[in-house]
């Protein structure tokens, strides 16, 4: 049986908070990342759990690494 993805709520938190530092909406970071601006919100939220893909396309948009970010999201979830 598959797995079904959870939500990570520190993803949300850490996207929230880079975004909002970098000054950005969400329609901007959505549209930086190629993602919609519904989905980059359910991300935001935790009401969605993206694939590495997005991740990474959103990382780059933050101008982030992906190892930054996992330690972020690490921090947060402590």
């Amino acid at each position: 049986m598959a797995r079904v993805p959870v939500p990570d709520p520190a993803l949300g938190a850490v996207l929230l908070r880079l975004r909002t530092k970098r000054g950005e909406s969400q329609e901007t970071l959505a549209y930086r990342s190629g993602v919609t601006t519904n989905s980059y919100a359910r991300i935001e939220l935790a009401r969605s759990s993206p694939g590495w893909d997005t991740v990474r396309s959103i990382a780059r948009a933050l101008e982030v690494s992906m190892g930054d970010l996992g330690k972020a999201v690490d921090r947060e979830s402590k």
